[in-house]
């Protein structure tokens, strides 16, 4: 079967046909991403007994390298095999990286002395599979989200509502998968909920390549003829793409080795970020005029400031998790959930608000009072500073087993997620409009590049703020969490009013672009 198989048409439901085909593979994609994110802290702290700062700092090497490697998967697509071919060739090894994760090994077990003892084989396996995820990652996140900006023309006001329903459909994803995932680990066993995981985005790649002829060949090579090209790289052995291929898997091997050393990440963050600003002053100096440097530097500006908001709201698969199944009482309406099935609270709320905002946004400018992107993001680091403050209040006010009501979780999840639609498909959007178009890729890339600052900074706040130095038995108790949370309120309050107060300047260099 097919891209054939499926009719064209230019429109569905007032947006391009193409639209539905991103979110249903992003949809699947984040499933499975999602399916063992929730899951990840909890398995290495209760099955393999590291203690919560070595999780966290596996946690946060881990998210910082997802994020870090769309930056090349970007490169690699704008230069040579476009982003449909780069989607395909992430979805595969996504789909090997999350079956493999299914290998959970024996439990590991504490001797008489405290010292523990592992399955070395199974944990092997383990950053080997989160090495394909990671590389799969890279190809496959900035490059659907490219395919969603250019179904739209430059100025088509319809781009933000198409960004917010795509980003709506990320969420089914993470919602379903949070709850079925956290389900099938504490009813049968990890290997159930990462498995399922693995289903899921062999769901998504089939969909995704049946679905091509909706795209109208957006997302095709730029260049198709130098991938039959001999490859300098591969002594001309290889043509462009089948080199491409290899040097992907060379790479999780790459990434399979940096992942056992996690200070190797904080090291390797700095000097990727270091050559992105390199080439940045080049770009500016050189291949912009005032116009297109004046909107670059405002989405430069975006981006940094992105870091410190995704530096708090991934706290999320961390210390909030470990939050939910130390303090906190998981009962709703009856129902006990698990720790990892509360991490859907975000995708649901994302769900029920995504439409809100896609109606509120335009509704705003007819008014001519739409907040300006800038100000959109000052306004959501503010919030998701005061959602940890609702944990506070939360952590002030325990019942009688000295546990917290989960209602304070939903509310700090509730203020997190308006926080993340004022800023992540509105940057998702920006740096598709305020980008010169031939380099589009790349700033995506650089987009996610600073979601890998903040999630690698996300860990080294929740250990330093709560005081973890990953010994003894390094668990985060009720007054690690008070200091963790104490201080990102005043973070995210302090950081979301100066960026308010400096959104207007940002905004006279973005022009024409709201």
């Amino acid at each position: 079967m097919t891209s054939q198989t499926l009719p064209t048409s230019p429109e569905w439901f007032g947006h391009p046909r193409g639209l539905f085909v991103c979110f249903a593979t992003e949809m699947w994609e984040r499933f499975s991403f999602y399916g063992m994110k929730y899951l990840l802290v909890l398995f290495l702290v209760q099955h393999h007994l590291f203690t919560d700062g070595e999780a966290l700092r596996i946690l946060g090497a881990y998210a910082a390298l997802v994020y870090a490697m769309p930056l090349l998967g970007g490169i690699v697509s704008d230069r040579y095999l476009g982003q449909t071919k780069a989607v395909k060739l992430g979805g595969i090894l996504l789909v090997l990286g999350h079956c493999a994760m299914a290998f959970e090994g024996v439990p590991a077990t504490e001797g008489i002395a405290g010292e523990v003892v592992r399955d070395e084989q199974a944990i092997n396996v383990f950053y080997f599979a989160l090495a394909l995820i990671v590389v799969g990652v890279g190809l496959l996140k900035p490059n659907i989200s490219t395919v969603v900006g250019r179904l739209y023309g430059e100025n088509d006001p319809r781009r933000d509502g198409g960004f917010t329903i795509f980003y709506m459909g990320i969420n089914i994803g993470a919602a379903s998968a949070s709850l079925l995932c956290g389900w099938l680990a504490s009813a049968y066993g990890w290997a159930y909920g990462f498995g399922a995981a693995g289903i899921g985005m062999l769901i998504g790649l089939i969909i995704f390549s049946l679905g091509q002829g909706w795209l109208e060949g957006h997302g095709d090579p730029s260049n198709p003829a130098i991938l039959k090209q001999p490859a300098p790289a591969a002594l001309g052995l290889l043509n462009v793409e089948r080199a491409i291929v290899l040097y992907s898997l060379v790479s999780v091997f790459v990434i399979w080795v940096v992942l056992q050393s996690q200070g190797g990440v904080g090291l390797m963050l700095p000097v990727v970020a270091a050559l992105f600003l390199a080439w940045f002053v080049w770009l500016l100096a050189t291949q912009c005029n005032s116009e297109e440097r004046g909107k670059m530097s405002a989405l430069f500006f975006l981006i940094v400031i992105s870091t410190v908001f995704w530096s708090m709201f991934e706290q999320s698969g961390g210390s909030m998790t470990l939050f939910a199944d130390r303090a906190t009482d998981l009962t709703l309406f009856g129902t006990k959930l698990t720790a990892a099935q509360f991490g859907s609270a975000n995708a649901i709320f994302i769900i029920l608000l995504s439409p809100l905002f896609a109606l509120m946004w335009p509704a705003l400018l007819s008014n001519n009072i739409e907040p300006s992107t800038p100000a959109k993001f000052g306004f959501g680091i503010v919030q998701v500073g005061l959602g940890f403050g609702a944990l506070l209040i939360g952590l002030n006010n325990p019942d009688s087993a000295g546990l917290v009501s989960a209602w304070w979780l939903v509310l700090a999840y509730f203020l997190h997620t308006s926080a993340e639609l004022c800023l992540s498909p509105i940057g998702l959007s920006a740096v598709t409009k305020l980008s010169i178009a031939r380099y589009v890729g790349v700033m995506m890339g650089a987009w996610f590049l600073a979601s890998a600052y903040g999630s690698y900074l996300a860990s080294e706040l929740a250990i330093f703020f709560s005081s973890i130095d990953g010994t003894g038995d390094g668990r985060l108790g009720l007054d690690g969490f008070t200091a963790l949370f104490t201080e990102l309120l005043l973070y995210g309050v302090g950081v979301g009013v100066v960026v308010l107060a400096v959104s207007p300047f940002v905004r006279r260099l973005m022009r024409d672009v709201h």
